[in-house]
């Protein structure tokens, strides 16, 4: 039986990444259309049903969204399988690989078991931070499962000077950070998932300061890394990984802050979901892309390897 590629395994986890960002925005449709409990029960859709069944209570719309949004965590389950089956019978066997791919159906699991504690206690503001921060993480694991499939496994050497090494530090915990805050923002804005979910008790505005703070941080770390880079000799796809970070961010913070302006209307909040998202992604590759774990190791290698001496020739 031949053993999956390289390539196959990176396939799989950039698919494991484009899921994982899907399921983070139909949560938010889920949250900006107020259809939170359209399956007012977890495991069960209904009680005594798994599926939705008409009520007078509950709109038949709201019921798909959130019905919609369940269905998608088995599919992101069976990727996540399926990269971890590619990743432990590709050849040359990878640790590390293999443990990275591990990560990704467990988190499928606990965050299908977060959000079924969402719709328990009411999506309740608390839940619905907890359970966004665990996609956040997921996502970020995801992209560097995906970059440790195209590339070797040798110690991390550092490909920009020690400094810059630590500015990115700095930048990945503001990124946390700002993340974190936001989630704050929603939970104490309109969108809770429910008209009759209560809402986090501060102030919006204060909070919206905060959170821009933080971006206003992200964006002068990311411009003290580029002034830096230019002596530094990076690599190609450093310098294409800075470059689509400063303008991800960008559009990042310009639509947060027309969104706030307009209300935060529903399809601003969407893209805004997205995007950060999308940050998430490039932070993380900024984050790898400034490291160098050597080429990919071969499978023609590893047979040399493990041939006894003197058995060839």
């Amino acid at each position: 039986m031949s053993h999956p590629s390289m390539r196959v395994v990176r396939v799989l986890a950039l698919l494991v990444v484009i899921a994982q960002v899907l399921i983070s925005v139909t949560g938010a449709t889920v949250r900006v259309t107020g259809s939170g409990l359209g399956c007012p029960t977890w495991p069960q859709c209904f009680p005594g049903s798994m599926v939705p069944v008409e009520h007078p209570e509950v709109a038949a719309l709201h019921q798909a969204i959130e019905f919609g949004n369940r269905l998608l965590a088995p599919v992101i389950g069976v990727i996540a399988l399926a990269c971890l089956l590619a990743a432990w019978r590709a050849r040359p066997y990878r640790p590390r690989l293999v443990k990275l791919a591990l990560i990704m159906p467990v988190g499928v699991i606990v965050q299908a078991v977060i959000g079924g504690l969402t719709v328990l206690v009411n999506l309740a503001w608390w839940s619905v931070s907890v359970h966004f921060m665990a996609s956040a993480l997921l996502i970020w694991l995801a992209t560097v499962l995906f970059k440790a499939a195209g590339e070797g496994d040798r110690e991390p050497v550092d490909v920009v000077p020690r400094p810059m090494r630590r500015l990115l530090v700095a930048l990945v915990v503001v990124t946390g950070a700002m993340l974190l805050v936001g989630t704050l923002v929603t939970a104490a804005g309109p969108h809770g998932g429910d008209p009759d979910t209560p809402r986090l008790g501060l102030p919006v505005p204060g909070l919206v300061q905060a959170h821009a703070l933080l971006v206003m941080a992200y964006v002068l770390l990311l411009a003290v890394f580029g002034a830096w880079l230019r002596s530094a000799r990076p690599t190609k796809a450093l310098l294409r990984t800075y470059a689509a970070a400063c303008v991800l961010v960008l559009a990042q913070g310009t639509i947060g802050s027309v969104q706030y302006y307009l209300g935060v209307p529903e399809a601003m909040v969407l893209a805004h979901v997205l995007l950060s998202t999308v940050v998430i992604i490039v932070t993380a590759l900024l984050w790898c892309e400034s490291r160098n774990r050597g080429p990919l190791p071969s499978a023609e290698a590893d047979r040399r390897d493990a041939e006894p001496v003197g058995a060839s020739g």
